[in-house]
């Protein structure tokens, strides 16, 4: 018979600690050859965010795939809340209570927030009483995790910030208590994703368990309790956010120490190189996609252009690249002399001719063939270049593919071969193939879109430091990138873009994120719009 001391330490014993809310044991799978996951395992606890981090091709959107059932494993098993769990599909998901918002949104334009939100979750074959409960219900979710959304609105009418409150609403509604975010931040304004995380927090405390995927890392080190590095298909480490630092992660993200911020000294700005006046264009639907555009680039200076994706900036390379489409008005004059905005002057080609460089935003489509070699890559536009000329009919593919030898060891590419394919290379080789084509052609301006887009973080302060040593070298540079911090980092002037125009101008070291996230939001335009 147990005694009253022992009874009394039995009623105040502690409970039980809760089983993991997500626990991964051994997970692996592959694809032929490539081996997206390798024996990975992972305690996530309940009512946390835990943030996973990783190169491009780590396993990261392999490894969500999975618990959310688009993929099955090959080996390995999964458990939710301590209790094993077989997810064949994403119903399976569903049911065992995930939600997941991709960095896409799955949504439906044509539709209202409320009939995208019950959408495959209806009660039945009448909807008049699924919405009639989705409304109620949404407006519960809304004042508990300031998920304010219109439910009446047309999803096609709502802001890229909005649309993805829609998502968060539609896991909530399925009873999601883990959530996971693919890049949820990639496409918001900073008071966007500011909200974004508040609504995070909020969730977390009524103890959800949030699994955030991003390749930013202070936003790991903002909103995250704990995060796993990933590295070539493998779990390295996983570490309690508060006891690292950005630095400590890119190591194990990259298996070797990396720079963040690439060293840059003041600019020295020279002559004038280009100039844009009045430029608008109209697209073929007879929406004007740029209103008035006017800025100017000197040599020796880089200018950041800022904002959205969306608001204007692809076509405003498409205009200085020599391929628009729709509609041009207005003036660009490159040194001086005026050069056609559209039409037959205006191609690559005769961009080129006169020292205009392009990075495209889009490598895939726009900057390589993905089925041709690395050395055949490297000769387009430039294919008529005396130095590749055999004679007056052949090409010299001997000068070329020396040529491409050069230009692989002076920017790293690995690996190092020539006869390749393109889409052998990851996405960071890729770039840099495209980058030494352009840079070493030492153009007076280089134009430059979102040139660490899907790009390994080892990869990107090489990359920074080759746009910096161009504009050292007396060129001009146009880039143009949704990431703020390298528009901060890079940038010597910074124009702001939404909806077509420039909102105002900065130097980067007398703003920050917060005026600029307004600017891009559309909220203030200043005597500092050029």
């Amino acid at each position: 018979m147990a005694s009253a001391t022992e009874t009394g330490r039995q009623a105040t014993a502690a409970p039980a600690p809760r089983p993991p809310a997500i626990e991964l044991r051994g997970i692996s799978k592959s694809f032929g050859a490539v081996q997206a996951n390798k024996d990975i395992s992972i305690r996530v606890r309940p009512g946390t965010i835990h943030g996973i981090v990783g190169e491009n091709g780590a396993g990261k959107s392999t490894l969500m795939s999975i618990l959310y059932g688009f993929y099955r494993a090959d080996a390995g098993e999964i458990l939710i809340d301590g209790r094993p769990t077989v997810i064949p599909d994403s119903q399976s998901a569903i049911r065992a209570g995930i939600g997941m918002v991709f960095q896409h949104f799955k949504l439906v334009p044509n539709f209202s927030v409320l009939e995208n939100v019950i959408l495959g979750a209806e009660d039945g074959a009448l909807l008049r009483p699924s919405l009639a409960k989705a409304r109620k219900t949404l407006a519960d979710l809304a004042r508990d995790y300031e998920l304010d959304v219109d439910p009446d609105a047309l999803v096609e009418e709502l802001s890229v910030g909005h649309q993805q409150r829609v998502e968060i609403l539609k896991a909530l509604y399925r009873h999601a208590d883990i959530l996971i975010l693919d890049e949820p931040t990639g496409v918001l304004t900073p008071d966007e994703a500011d909200h974004l995380f508040r609504i995070l927090r909020g969730l977390k405390a009524q103890g959800k368990t949030i699994l955030l995927i991003t390749h930013k890392l202070r936003e790991i080190m903002e909103i995250t309790d704990e995060v796993s590095v990933m590295r070539r298909g493998e779990m390295v480490a996983t570490v309690t956010t508060a006891d690292t630092s950005p630095e400590q992660l890119a190591e194990l993200m990259v298996g070797r120490k990396v720079l963040l911020h690439v060293p840059k000294g003041p600019a020295n700005p020279g002559r004038e190189v280009l100039r844009v006046s009045d430029l608008h264009v109209t697209d073929a639907l007879g929406v004007e996609r740029l209103k008035g555009i006017n800025l100017t680039i000197r040599a020796g200076e880089i200018l950041g252009i800022a904002g959205v994706a969306g608001n204007g900036q692809s076509e405003l390379l498409q205009v200085l690249g020599g391929f628009a489409k729709g509609t041009v008005s207005g003036m660009i004059a490159v040194e001086g002399a005026q050069i056609p905005a559209a039409g037959k002057g205006a191609t690559g080609q005769t961009r080129r001719q006169i020292g205009i460089s392009h990075v495209p935003e889009d490598r895939h489509h726009l900057g390589l063939i993905l089925d041709f070699a690395a050395w055949e890559n490297i000769a387009f536009g430039y294919h008529s270049a005396p130095e590749y000329q055999a004679n007056a009919l052949f090409m010299d593919n001997d000068a070329i593919l020396r040529d491409t030898e050069g230009k692989m060891d002076r920017f790293d590419v690995r690996p190092p071969d020539p006869s390749l394919p393109a889409k052998s290379f990851s996405g960071g080789n890729q770039q840099k193939i495209v980058l030494a084509r352009e840079i070493e052609r030492n153009p007076v301006l280089l134009l430059v879109g979102q040139p660490t887009r899907g790009v390994d973080i080892g990869a990107i302060e090489f990359i920074h430091r080759r746009i910096v040593e161009l504009r050292d070298a007396g060129a001009a540079v146009l880039l143009v990138s949704v990431e703020l911090d390298e528009i901060l980092s890079l940038s010597d002037r910074i124009a702001v873009m939404f909806d077509g125009q420039i909102m105002g101008e900065r130097l980067p070291a007398e703003t920050n994120e917060r005026e600029l996230g307004l600017l891009m939001a559309g909220v203030a335009r200043t005597a500092g719009a050029a």
